[in-house]
């Protein structure tokens, strides 16, 4: 059994988190949303009990559980009062053991999900990141969502659900973390309740890949109509847990727009008043993932925003950062950690994290000194291997009519230039 138990007697509470490593990107095609279905499904029905059975059940131990799925995993997490720990391990083994996927509630789960997908159309800034995941990793299974598309929902049959959960639901294919009032023998014993009842199955063959970078300048523009803002996410390709300059890279992103005093805030917002919000970030997941900045400037000011923020990035790139920039971001991010471990079920996570994007071993343990032992030359180096100045998707969500030709004007080096409606999934 892959599990880590994590003690802590600050409270009387027992929790875990049971993760499979089978997500969205190796749903089949066609049939996006598979496994986030699937999921959710399991407290609609199971062990002898309908969806208003679970809860209630859930509720009278004094507990919580939740399930979902990730790009590379699906994960069911829980908490109880210790004294009630062995009677929801023991349910909630039931119900990964023996779901009852009923049609009914898997049609109604469906439509369920479309309307969260159709009403999702309402975020401008998730309808900017949708695009820029979208055209950044397009061949590659980054470029799905999660939760699927309204089509690929409507095509999911109960089959497919039985099937996905046979081959995922295994104790081959399980990553366990239980933390809270317990100790190692105890954790152990709760662990196996969780999978007492699956199958020992095999161990998932993941096939995915890392991504390929796009070449050139990319301008993808979702039209919708009435819009006084533009949310701008500009994006390429970042790192992966085990590349030698990923905590050189995690600094420079911080220096640059990883706090409320970054660069990229200080010049957007700070200086310029262009933009309430203005941040970048990495995404860290099995495979290589983006690195994106965003900003949301009034529907006048995005040309000039768009132009900056690309010249800014160029001199980041070529130019670097100071020695002060990454000095006060390694302090940050040293005094911010502790935020990041206080509790039990945080470092659980942590530890589960790592399993399921087979990070390297220590990842977490040695974080502090890795950070501490970046310099400018290192983060400045991480910064020209990794990032692409030229290689960009800029993803903007307007309306066409008032923005698009200035966006592309304000564009040097563009490449391709795309329009999608913002009603496109």
């Amino acid at each position: 059994m892959r599990l880590h138990v994590e003690p802590s007697s600050a409270l009387p509470l027992v929790g875990f988190s049971i993760a499979f490593g089978q997500g969205g990107a190796h749903d089949p095609v066609e049939r996006e949303g598979l496994a986030r279905a699937s999921m959710r499904m399991l407290r609609r029905g199971g062990a002898g009990l309908d969806g208003k059975g679970i809860e209630d059940a859930v509720d009278r131990l004094g507990a919580e559980i939740g399930a979902d799925a990730s790009m590379s995993a699906v994960t069911v997490s829980g908490e109880v009062l210790a004294r009630n720990a062995s009677a929801l391990f023991e349910l909630v083994g039931r119900l990964l053991a023996s779901p009852a996927f009923e049609p009914a509630e898997l049609s109604k789960l469906v439509r369920e999900s479309q309307a969260e997908l159709v009403e999702a159309r309402d975020n401008d800034r998730g309808l900017a990141s949708r695009a820029l995941r979208r055209t950044l990793f397009h061949g590659h299974p980054y470029a799905r969502r999660v939760a699927g598309s309204v089509t690929s929902l409507a095509a999911l049959t109960r089959a497919d659900v039985v099937g996905w959960h046979a081959a995922t639901i295994t104790r081959a294919n399980a990553w366990v973390t239980v933390y809270g009032d317990v100790d190692d023998a105890r954790g152990r014993e709760l662990a196996q309740r969780l999978l007492a009842g699956l199958p020992e199955g095999v161990p998932h063959q993941d096939p995915v890949c890392d991504p390929v970078r796009r070449v050139g300048r990319e301008l993808v523009f979702v039209d919708k109509p009435e819009r006084t803002q533009v949310q701008l996410s500009i994006g390429t390709l970042g790192t992966r847990g085990d590349d030698g300059d990923h905590h050189a890279l995690i600094v420079a992103n911080t220096a640059f727009g990883g706090t409320f005093t970054a660069r990229l805030m200080n010049e957007v917002r700070g200086k310029r008043g262009w933009s309430y919000g203005a941040s970048s970030r990495l995404s860290l997941d099995r495979r290589r993932e983006a690195w994106s900045m965003w900003t949301a400037p009034g529907e006048a000011d995005a040309p000039a925003c768009l132009a900056l923020q690309l010249d800014l990035l160029e001199r980041l790139v070529n130019d670097g950062l100071t020695a002060e920039e990454v000095e006060f971001a390694k302090s940050y991010l040293a005094r911010s950690h502790v935020f990041e471990v206080d509790t039990a079920e945080k470092r659980a996570h942590r530890e589960l994290d790592a399993a399921v994007l087979a990070l390297p071993d220590g990842y977490h343990a040695s974080y502090l000194q890795r950070v501490a032992e970046v310099d400018v030359d290192r983060a400045n180096a991480a910064l020209r291997a990794r990032l692409s100045a030229d290689d960009l998707v800029i993803a903007a969500v307007g309306t066409r009519a008032a923005s698009l030709d200035a966006l592309t004007a304000a564009t040097p080096r563009l490449a391709r230039t795309t329009v999608a409606p913002h009603d496109l999934e």
